[in-house]
């Protein structure tokens, strides 16, 4: 990895070094994944693919949150034709185009854009406090990052309704 970032901590880890360990790191923000924060994710999972010494990447946050989602105040103010225009998003499925296994260690919360960054990973590690939910219905708009599609495959139909629709939370 090697490069300085602002809101990862990035290392290899394991007793060969051959496991890519990316840390979000915005605790005053529970994580919420901002622009700069997904921007930095990509440019860790691509160094992390092209390193031949990594064979597997953990992808996790800190004890209260995985992630919170992505970050309202910087959305609040966009409207669609922006958000379209821009490609506001677009570089959010890098996770689930890497080759290498990602895994998503989660403690604490994984709501909305949270929960679909787990959703993207190969694998779901859930620790006792894991708290996974898709809210966005509680600010009118639904999940945007291929949630209702990721959820539907992973909890079911019913339960993904029930998730989307009122934003109730699931547990480990």
């Amino acid at each position: 990895a090697g490069a300085q970032f602002q809101y990862l901590a990035v290392q290899k880890t394991g007793t060969q070094q051959n496991v890519g360990l990316i840390q979000l790191n915005r605790p005053q923000a529970l994580n919420a994944l901002c622009e700069g924060l997904m921007e930095e994710l990509r440019q860790a999972l691509e160094a992390m693919e092209n390193d031949p010494q990594v064979g597997a990447i953990v992808i996790t946050g800190s004890q209260k949150a995985f992630a919170a989602g992505a970050d309202i105040k910087e959305m609040q103010n966009k409207g669609f034709q922006e958000c379209y225009s821009k490609g506001f998003l677009s570089g959010w499925d890098t996770v689930s185009t890497i080759r290498k296994p990602i895994v998503a260690a989660v403690n604490g919360y994984a709501l909305g854009g949270g929960c679909e960054l787990a959703m993207m990973c190969d694998i779901i590690y859930a620790g006792e406090k894991a708290q996974f939910g898709q809210p966005e219905i509680l600010l009118g708009t639904i999940p945007g990052a291929g949630g209702t599609q990721r959820l539907t495959r992973a909890v079911g139909k019913s339960l993904a309704m029930e998730m989307v629709l009122t934003g109730d939370r699931i547990s480990a």
